[in-house]
């Protein structure tokens, strides 16, 4: 019988999860024992997950879970550098050259146990079957555009917080926006046709922010992209690969441009493939907006856990993509779980 422990998360500033009540209900329900620790900052109540019938655990307890339990998580595991045993299903980071990556793995062989990578979760066309793409497309055009407004009043952003929901965020935007007259500055948008690119594109819509959206055509060429320049605000919206060129090289910095803030959503900038080398380091809640140049300023927003602005729309349409596939578990032996392992395989052969 399978076990799923769904864990606490950890990480400040993350309420999102990965599975509902609802979808609790289900794997219980097709024969799963599913076990979920008590939280008091997940968006959706403890209560609401004991009224399944599941069993509850004390935040942070999955370290002792059954040998056999597949601890299902979003973020990052607390950094003691502790041996892991269990399967683990989250977000590892830990297969794009990543430094902290190859510590992560490192725990793993430690302890004997697997990373199950939700990123590297792949349909037979090698898409992924679920993803927070949207939502992190919309909350980081959001920040983006707040440190824009931040500039014209000439500061950085000030800390962000969740919002309720999607409709209050477009209200108070909005009013940020306006204040600072009436001229919206312009965008352009990188992976517009992607999960991430249409998020970011409703959300300027909705402010009458004049966007122009490129996709893998537009990029082809490999660069250089003046463009980019041309704009106030550069989304970045694609997920990085060995063969993405760079958007935004060093040499922006001092030239001759429009643009003033880059919002890289896909938030990677300890990975090989980075295609916005200008900055070194993500950004936060507390200091969304990191300044990389002063005269003219340009500002790079990198927040990594964006979708956790609208924890509750954000996990319930991730839940919804997901739960199919974690109804799979232990019954797939070629398909997205088969992959993910072989995923990890490969990347455990590589180290050291």
């Amino acid at each position: 019988m399978t076990h799923l422990w769904v864990r606490a998360e950890q990480r400040d500033n993350e309420t999102r999860v990965g599975i509902t009540p609802q979808g609790v209900a289900s794997l219980l329900e097709a024969g799963f024992d599913v076990t979920v620790e008590q939280s008091d900052s997940r968006v959706i109540p403890t209560q609401a997950y004991a009224k399944t019938g599941c069993a509850l655990a004390p935040a942070g307890s999955w370290p002792d879970a059954p040998r056999d339990a597949i601890v299902f998580g979003l973020k990052e595991l607390p950094e003691d550098g502790s041996p892991l045993a269990h399967r683990h299903i989250m977000f590892g980071h830990a297969f794009k050259g990543q430094a902290s990556g190859e510590v992560l793995l490192r725990r793993f062989r430690a302890g004997g146990g697997t990373l199950l990578d939700l990123e590297y979760l792949t349909n037979d066309a090698g898409r992924r079957v679920a993803a927070f793409g949207y939502w992190a497309g919309f909350a980081g055009a959001a920040v983006a555009l707040k440190c824009w407004a931040a500039q014209q009043k000439g500061g950085l952003a000030a800390e962000v917080t969740p919002y309720a929901n999607a409709d209050e965020m477009r209200a108070a935007l909005t009013a940020e926006v306006e204040s600072c007259g009436t001229e919206r500055p312009t965008a352009l948008i990188i992976g517009a046709l992607g999960r991430v690119g249409t998020g970011a594109a409703d959300l300027c819509k909705a402010l009458d922010v004049p966007t122009t959206g490129w996709d893998m055509a537009e990029t082809a060429s490999g660069g250089p992209f003046p463009a980019i320049l041309q704009h106030h605000i550069f989304l970045n919206c694609i997920l990085a690969g060995p063969q993405t060129p760079v958007f935004v090289p060093k040499s922006a910095l001092t030239a001759t441009r429009t643009l003033s803030v880059i919002g890289d959503i896909a938030c990677d900038p300890d990975s090989d493939f980075n295609p916005v080398p200008v900055y070194d380091r993500a950004t936060t809640w507390a200091e969304p907006a990191l300044r990389v140049h002063n005269d003219p300023p340009l500002d790079v927003m990198a927040i990594d856990n964006l979708p956790s602005m609208l924890p509750l729309e954000s996990s319930e349409d991730y839940a919804t993509q997901l739960l199919p596939t974690l109804q799979d578990l232990d019954a797939d032996r070629t398909g997205v779980w088969a992959r993910a392992k072989q995923t990890f395989d490969a990347h455990m052969a590589q180290l050291n």
